[in-house]
Protein backbone atom coordinates (compact mmCIF):
# COMPACT_ATOMS: atom_id res chain seq x y z
CA UNK A 1 0.00 0.00 0.00
CA UNK A 2 1.40 3.39 -1.01
CA UNK A 3 -0.07 6.73 0.02
CA UNK A 4 0.22 10.41 -0.87
CA UNK A 5 -1.27 13.26 1.19
CA UNK A 6 -1.81 16.88 0.21
CA UNK A 7 -3.48 19.81 1.96
CA UNK A 8 -4.79 23.09 0.62
CA UNK A 9 -5.76 25.81 3.07
CA UNK A 10 -8.11 28.63 2.16
CA UNK A 11 -6.47 31.10 -0.24
CA UNK A 12 -3.21 29.11 -0.26
CA UNK A 13 -1.48 26.66 -2.59
CA UNK A 14 -1.44 22.88 -2.34
CA UNK A 15 1.20 21.40 -0.02
CA UNK A 16 2.45 17.80 0.10
CA UNK A 17 2.21 16.24 3.56
CA UNK A 18 4.15 13.16 2.41
CA UNK A 19 7.46 12.88 0.58
CA UNK A 20 6.10 10.21 -1.78
CA UNK A 21 4.42 11.72 -4.87
CA UNK A 22 4.31 8.85 -7.38
CA UNK A 23 1.23 6.63 -7.25
CA UNK A 24 -0.80 4.51 -9.72
CA UNK A 25 -4.59 4.30 -10.12
CA UNK A 26 -5.18 5.33 -6.52
CA UNK A 27 -8.31 5.64 -4.43
CA UNK A 28 -8.35 9.37 -3.71
CA UNK A 29 -10.23 10.48 -0.57
CA UNK A 30 -10.91 14.22 -0.60
CA UNK A 31 -12.35 15.64 2.63
CA UNK A 32 -12.92 19.37 2.67
CA UNK A 33 -14.64 22.55 3.73
CA UNK A 34 -18.00 22.82 1.96
CA UNK A 35 -17.36 26.29 0.52
CA UNK A 36 -14.03 25.16 -0.94
CA UNK A 37 -15.67 22.05 -2.43
CA UNK A 38 -18.24 24.28 -4.14
CA UNK A 39 -15.51 25.86 -6.29
CA UNK A 40 -16.29 24.80 -9.89
CA UNK A 41 -12.63 23.89 -10.52
CA UNK A 42 -12.17 21.58 -7.52
CA UNK A 43 -12.52 18.26 -9.36
CA UNK A 44 -10.22 19.40 -12.19
CA UNK A 45 -7.63 20.54 -9.63
CA UNK A 46 -7.53 17.17 -7.87
CA UNK A 47 -7.57 15.34 -11.22
CA UNK A 48 -4.37 17.16 -12.21
CA UNK A 49 -2.54 15.48 -9.33
CA UNK A 50 -4.09 12.05 -9.93
CA UNK A 51 -5.17 11.75 -13.61
CA UNK A 52 -5.85 8.00 -13.24
CA UNK A 53 -7.32 8.31 -9.73
CA UNK A 54 -10.75 7.30 -8.46
CA UNK A 55 -11.71 10.52 -6.67
CA UNK A 56 -14.24 10.55 -3.81
CA UNK A 57 -15.29 13.90 -2.31
CA UNK A 58 -16.99 14.52 1.04
CA UNK A 59 -17.67 17.83 2.79
CA UNK A 60 -16.66 17.91 6.44
CA UNK A 61 -16.55 19.91 9.65
CA UNK A 62 -12.72 19.53 9.76
CA UNK A 63 -10.22 17.29 8.02
CA UNK A 64 -7.79 14.78 9.53
CA UNK A 65 -4.34 14.04 8.11
CA UNK A 66 -1.34 12.11 9.40
CA UNK A 67 0.00 15.03 11.39
CA UNK A 68 -2.87 17.35 12.31
CA UNK A 69 -6.50 18.44 12.08
CA UNK A 70 -7.06 20.91 9.26
CA UNK A 71 -9.88 23.46 9.17
CA UNK A 72 -11.03 25.64 6.27
CA UNK A 73 -9.07 23.31 4.05
CA UNK A 74 -9.16 20.40 1.63
CA UNK A 75 -7.17 17.31 2.65
CA UNK A 76 -6.38 14.61 0.09
CA UNK A 77 -5.27 11.06 0.87
CA UNK A 78 -4.48 8.98 -2.22
CA UNK A 79 -3.97 5.24 -1.70
CA UNK A 80 -2.47 2.76 -4.15
CA UNK A 81 -3.50 -0.80 -3.28
CA UNK A 82 -0.91 -3.34 -4.40
CA UNK A 83 -2.83 -6.58 -3.68
CA UNK A 84 -6.46 -5.51 -3.18
CA UNK A 85 -9.15 -4.13 -5.45
CA UNK A 86 -11.95 -1.64 -4.87
CA UNK A 87 -15.21 -0.76 -6.64
CA UNK A 88 -17.04 2.55 -6.18
CA UNK A 89 -20.80 3.10 -6.56
CA UNK A 90 -23.04 6.09 -5.87
CA UNK A 91 -26.66 6.79 -5.07
CA UNK A 92 -28.59 10.02 -4.58
CA UNK A 93 -31.37 10.39 -2.04
CA UNK A 94 -33.00 13.07 -4.21
CA UNK A 95 -33.75 10.28 -6.72
CA UNK A 96 -35.64 8.14 -4.18
CA UNK A 97 -38.11 10.73 -2.81
CA UNK A 98 -35.87 11.14 0.26
CA UNK A 99 -36.30 7.46 1.20
CA UNK A 100 -33.19 6.82 3.32
CA UNK A 101 -33.78 3.05 3.67
CA UNK A 102 -34.21 2.58 -0.08
CA UNK A 103 -31.16 4.75 -0.82
CA UNK A 104 -28.94 2.73 1.52
CA UNK A 105 -30.18 -0.60 0.18
CA UNK A 106 -29.68 0.48 -3.43
CA UNK A 107 -26.20 1.82 -2.70
CA UNK A 108 -24.80 -1.45 -1.30
CA UNK A 109 -26.66 -3.72 -3.75
CA UNK A 110 -24.83 -2.08 -6.67
CA UNK A 111 -21.50 -3.47 -5.43
CA UNK A 112 -20.42 -6.90 -6.75
CA UNK A 113 -21.07 -9.20 -3.79
CA UNK A 114 -18.57 -11.95 -4.64
CA UNK A 115 -15.52 -11.51 -2.41
CA UNK A 116 -16.77 -8.21 -0.94
CA UNK A 117 -14.90 -7.81 2.34
CA UNK A 118 -15.64 -4.29 3.58
CA UNK A 119 -17.43 -1.08 2.55
CA UNK A 120 -16.57 2.53 3.42
CA UNK A 121 -19.46 4.97 2.96
CA UNK A 122 -19.69 8.75 2.84
CA UNK A 123 -23.26 9.98 2.89
CA UNK A 124 -25.09 13.25 2.43
CA UNK A 125 -25.59 14.53 5.96
CA UNK A 126 -28.11 17.36 5.96
CA UNK A 127 -31.46 15.66 5.39
CA UNK A 128 -30.85 11.90 5.42
CA UNK A 129 -32.21 9.73 8.24
CA UNK A 130 -29.05 7.93 9.30
CA UNK A 131 -30.88 5.15 11.15
CA UNK A 132 -32.93 4.25 8.10
CA UNK A 133 -29.83 4.51 5.90
CA UNK A 134 -27.91 1.95 7.99
CA UNK A 135 -30.96 -0.34 8.15
CA UNK A 136 -31.20 -0.24 4.36
CA UNK A 137 -27.50 -1.02 3.96
CA UNK A 138 -27.69 -3.91 6.45
CA UNK A 139 -30.82 -5.26 4.74
CA UNK A 140 -28.94 -5.63 1.45
CA UNK A 141 -26.24 -7.77 3.11
CA UNK A 142 -28.34 -9.73 5.65
CA UNK A 143 -26.46 -7.92 8.44
CA UNK A 144 -23.30 -9.79 7.50
CA UNK A 145 -20.91 -7.20 6.02
CA UNK A 146 -18.65 -4.73 7.81
CA UNK A 147 -19.62 -1.16 6.81
CA UNK A 148 -18.09 1.96 8.35
CA UNK A 149 -18.07 5.62 7.33
CA UNK A 150 -19.86 8.84 8.15
CA UNK A 151 -22.36 11.54 7.24
CA UNK A 152 -20.81 14.52 5.49
CA UNK A 153 -20.62 17.77 7.43
CA UNK A 154 -20.86 21.53 7.00
CA UNK A 155 -19.17 22.82 10.18
CA UNK A 156 -21.81 24.13 12.60
CA UNK A 157 -23.83 25.76 9.79
CA UNK A 158 -26.10 22.77 8.95
CA UNK A 159 -26.94 24.38 5.59
CA UNK A 160 -25.98 21.63 3.13
CA UNK A 161 -23.46 18.86 2.58
CA UNK A 162 -21.72 17.63 -0.56
CA UNK A 163 -20.25 14.38 -1.90
CA UNK A 164 -19.37 12.82 -5.25
CA UNK A 165 -17.31 10.30 -7.21
CA UNK A 166 -15.24 11.49 -10.19
CA UNK A 167 -17.20 14.74 -10.59
CA UNK A 168 -17.70 18.03 -8.79
CA UNK A 169 -19.31 17.51 -5.36
CA UNK A 170 -23.11 17.83 -5.20
CA UNK A 171 -26.05 17.65 -2.80
CA UNK A 172 -27.90 14.45 -1.88
CA UNK A 173 -25.05 12.15 -2.94
CA UNK A 174 -23.83 8.97 -1.22
CA UNK A 175 -20.67 7.08 -2.20
CA UNK A 176 -19.80 3.48 -1.29
CA UNK A 177 -16.30 2.05 -1.73
CA UNK A 178 -16.29 -1.76 -1.72
CA UNK A 179 -12.98 -3.50 -0.96
CA UNK A 180 -11.93 -6.95 -2.20
CA UNK A 181 -8.81 -9.08 -1.58
CA UNK A 182 -7.69 -12.19 0.30
CA UNK A 183 -4.84 -10.42 2.06
CA UNK A 184 -6.92 -7.38 3.08
CA UNK A 185 -7.23 -7.09 6.87
CA UNK A 186 -9.82 -4.72 8.33
CA UNK A 187 -10.52 -3.94 11.98
CA UNK A 188 -12.50 -1.17 13.66
CA UNK A 189 -13.65 0.29 16.95
CA UNK A 190 -15.78 3.13 18.32
CA UNK A 191 -15.78 5.01 21.62
CA UNK A 192 -17.58 8.10 22.87
CA UNK A 193 -16.51 9.36 26.28
CA UNK A 194 -19.82 11.08 27.15
CA UNK A 195 -21.54 10.74 30.54
CA UNK A 196 -25.33 10.80 31.15
CA UNK A 197 -26.63 13.25 33.76
CA UNK A 198 -29.96 14.52 35.12
CA UNK A 199 -33.30 12.72 35.22
CA UNK A 200 -34.17 9.90 32.83
CA UNK A 201 -37.29 10.64 30.80
CA UNK A 202 -39.60 8.56 28.61
CA UNK A 203 -40.22 9.34 24.94
CA UNK A 204 -44.01 9.67 24.89
CA UNK A 205 -44.32 10.87 21.28
CA UNK A 206 -41.92 10.50 18.36
CA UNK A 207 -41.94 9.72 14.66
CA UNK A 208 -38.79 8.44 12.95
CA UNK A 209 -36.10 10.97 13.91
CA UNK A 210 -38.50 13.67 15.20
CA UNK A 211 -38.91 13.91 18.97
CA UNK A 212 -42.23 15.50 19.99
CA UNK A 213 -42.71 14.76 23.68
CA UNK A 214 -40.79 13.63 26.76
CA UNK A 215 -42.91 12.61 29.76
CA UNK A 216 -45.93 14.09 27.97
CA UNK A 217 -44.33 17.54 27.66
CA UNK A 218 -43.06 19.26 24.46
CA UNK A 219 -39.48 18.05 23.95
CA UNK A 220 -38.13 21.41 22.76
CA UNK A 221 -39.51 23.24 25.82
CA UNK A 222 -37.82 20.78 28.15
CA UNK A 223 -34.57 20.97 26.24
CA UNK A 224 -34.55 24.77 26.32
CA UNK A 225 -35.21 24.68 30.06
CA UNK A 226 -32.11 22.54 30.58
CA UNK A 227 -29.93 24.71 28.34
CA UNK A 228 -30.94 27.95 30.05
CA UNK A 229 -29.04 30.89 28.52
CA UNK A 230 -27.45 28.59 25.93
CA UNK A 231 -30.89 27.93 24.37
CA UNK A 232 -30.48 31.08 22.26
CA UNK A 233 -27.62 29.30 20.42
CA UNK A 234 -29.73 26.34 19.30
CA UNK A 235 -29.38 24.13 17.31
CA UNK A 236 -25.58 24.46 17.54
CA UNK A 237 -25.57 24.47 21.37
CA UNK A 238 -27.35 21.10 21.37
CA UNK A 239 -24.18 19.42 20.06
CA UNK A 240 -22.66 19.95 23.52
CA UNK A 241 -25.56 18.12 25.17
CA UNK A 242 -26.58 15.06 23.13
CA UNK A 243 -29.13 12.48 24.25
CA UNK A 244 -28.40 9.01 25.59
CA UNK A 245 -31.20 6.84 24.15
CA UNK A 246 -32.03 3.40 25.54
CA UNK A 247 -34.55 1.64 23.31
CA UNK A 248 -36.74 -1.19 24.58
CA UNK A 249 -35.61 -3.50 21.77
CA UNK A 250 -31.86 -2.69 21.70
CA UNK A 251 -29.20 -4.22 23.93
CA UNK A 252 -27.01 -1.12 24.03
CA UNK A 253 -27.87 2.53 24.48
CA UNK A 254 -26.96 4.88 21.63
CA UNK A 255 -26.04 8.57 21.55
CA UNK A 256 -28.16 10.87 19.41
CA UNK A 257 -27.16 14.40 18.38
CA UNK A 258 -29.76 17.08 17.81
CA UNK A 259 -29.33 18.39 14.26
CA UNK A 260 -32.17 20.90 14.22
CA UNK A 261 -35.24 22.25 15.99
CA UNK A 262 -38.73 23.20 14.82
CA UNK A 263 -40.01 26.16 16.83
CA UNK A 264 -43.49 26.05 15.29
CA UNK A 265 -44.12 22.40 16.20
CA UNK A 266 -41.99 22.54 19.38
CA UNK A 267 -39.98 19.52 18.20
CA UNK A 268 -36.39 18.34 18.16
CA UNK A 269 -34.92 16.73 15.01
CA UNK A 270 -32.28 14.10 15.67
CA UNK A 271 -29.60 12.58 13.43
CA UNK A 272 -31.30 9.17 13.67
CA UNK A 273 -34.52 7.49 14.77
CA UNK A 274 -35.84 7.68 18.31
CA UNK A 275 -38.55 5.19 19.23
CA UNK A 276 -41.51 5.80 21.52
CA UNK A 277 -41.09 4.43 25.07
CA UNK A 278 -37.31 4.78 24.82
CA UNK A 279 -35.58 6.20 27.88
CA UNK A 280 -33.65 9.44 27.32
CA UNK A 281 -31.03 11.25 29.33
CA UNK A 282 -28.88 14.31 28.61
CA UNK A 283 -25.11 13.79 28.27
CA UNK A 284 -22.00 15.89 28.80
CA UNK A 285 -18.24 15.50 28.51
CA UNK A 286 -14.89 17.29 28.69
CA UNK A 287 -11.64 17.42 26.73
CA UNK A 288 -9.90 14.68 28.75
CA UNK A 289 -12.79 12.23 28.44
CA UNK A 290 -12.95 12.72 24.66
CA UNK A 291 -9.18 12.27 24.22
CA UNK A 292 -9.21 9.16 26.45
CA UNK A 293 -12.09 7.65 24.46
CA UNK A 294 -10.18 8.14 21.21
CA UNK A 295 -7.15 6.40 22.70
CA UNK A 296 -9.36 3.48 23.83
CA UNK A 297 -10.87 3.19 20.36
CA UNK A 298 -7.40 2.99 18.80
CA UNK A 299 -6.24 0.32 21.26
CA UNK A 300 -9.39 -1.73 20.74
CA UNK A 301 -9.11 -1.54 16.95
CA UNK A 302 -5.57 -2.95 17.22
CA UNK A 303 -6.46 -5.77 19.62
CA UNK A 304 -6.92 -8.80 17.40
CA UNK A 305 -5.02 -7.73 14.29
CA UNK A 306 -2.48 -10.08 12.71
CA UNK A 307 -0.68 -7.32 10.80
CA UNK A 308 0.28 -3.75 11.57
CA UNK A 309 -2.22 -1.30 10.04
CA UNK A 310 -1.02 0.70 7.06
CA UNK A 311 -4.02 3.05 6.87
CA UNK A 312 -6.35 4.43 9.54
CA UNK A 313 -9.61 6.13 8.55
CA UNK A 314 -10.99 8.23 11.40
CA UNK A 315 -14.52 9.65 11.53
CA UNK A 316 -15.19 11.84 14.57
CA UNK A 317 -18.25 13.93 15.41
CA UNK A 318 -18.67 17.69 15.15
CA UNK A 319 -19.92 17.70 18.76
CA UNK A 320 -16.53 16.41 19.90
CA UNK A 321 -14.80 19.11 17.84
CA UNK A 322 -16.91 21.82 19.53
CA UNK A 323 -16.01 20.52 23.00
CA UNK A 324 -12.30 20.23 22.14
CA UNK A 325 -12.28 23.68 20.48
CA UNK A 326 -8.65 24.90 20.29
CA UNK A 327 -7.46 21.50 21.53
CA UNK A 328 -9.12 19.53 18.72
CA UNK A 329 -5.81 17.97 17.67
CA UNK A 330 -5.46 16.20 21.02
CA UNK A 331 -7.83 13.33 20.22
CA UNK A 332 -6.06 12.72 16.89
CA UNK A 333 -2.65 12.81 18.59
CA UNK A 334 -3.85 10.14 21.05
CA UNK A 335 -4.81 7.87 18.15
CA UNK A 336 -1.55 8.43 16.24
CA UNK A 337 0.48 7.73 19.38
CA UNK A 338 -1.23 4.34 19.78
CA UNK A 339 -1.09 3.35 16.11
CA UNK A 340 2.43 4.61 15.41
CA UNK A 341 3.60 7.34 13.07
CA UNK A 342 4.08 4.93 10.15
CA UNK A 343 0.31 4.27 9.93
CA UNK A 344 -1.12 6.83 7.49
CA UNK A 345 -4.09 8.64 9.02
CA UNK A 346 -7.00 10.15 7.09
CA UNK A 347 -10.53 11.17 8.01
CA UNK A 348 -13.03 13.89 8.81
CA UNK A 349 -15.37 15.39 11.39
CA UNK A 350 -18.94 14.41 10.58
CA UNK A 351 -22.64 14.82 11.35
CA UNK A 352 -22.82 11.13 12.28
CA UNK A 353 -20.60 8.05 12.34
CA UNK A 354 -21.41 4.72 10.71
CA UNK A 355 -20.07 1.52 12.32
CA UNK A 356 -21.25 -1.54 14.22
CA UNK A 357 -21.06 -1.70 17.99
CA UNK A 358 -17.82 -3.38 19.07
CA UNK A 359 -18.15 -7.15 18.67
CA UNK A 360 -21.09 -6.87 16.24
CA UNK A 361 -21.29 -6.80 12.42
CA UNK A 362 -24.44 -4.85 11.45
CA UNK A 363 -23.65 -1.14 11.20
CA UNK A 364 -25.54 1.59 13.05
CA UNK A 365 -25.63 5.36 13.04
CA UNK A 366 -23.71 6.80 16.00
CA UNK A 367 -23.22 10.35 17.21
CA UNK A 368 -20.46 11.84 19.33
CA UNK A 369 -18.06 8.93 18.79
CA UNK A 370 -14.58 8.45 17.43
CA UNK A 371 -14.81 5.69 14.81
CA UNK A 372 -11.54 4.10 13.70
CA UNK A 373 -11.15 1.70 10.77
CA UNK A 374 -7.72 0.10 10.26
CA UNK A 375 -6.59 -1.44 6.97
CA UNK A 376 -3.60 -3.41 5.73
CA UNK A 377 -2.84 -5.64 2.76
Amino acid sequence: MKTVQLVKHKNKNWEYVTKNKEIKEPLVLVFGNRFMLEEPTVYAEVKQFFPDGHIVFASSCAEISSNTVNQDSITITAIEFEKSKFVIKTSNILNTDLDSFKTGKNLIEQLPQDGLKYVFVVSEGSFINGSQLTKGMNNSTENNLLITGGLCGDDARFEKTLASYNENPKEGELVAIGFYGDTLEISFSIHGGWTPFGPERIVTKSENNILYELDGQPALDLYKKYLGDKAKDLPGAALLYPLNVTSIDEKQSIVRSILNINEEENTVILAGDIKQNSKVQLMMTNVDNIANASERAARQALEYRKNKPELAILVSCIGRKLVLDQRVEEEIEEVIEVLGADTVTSGFYSYGEIAPFHGEVACQLHNQTMTITLMSE
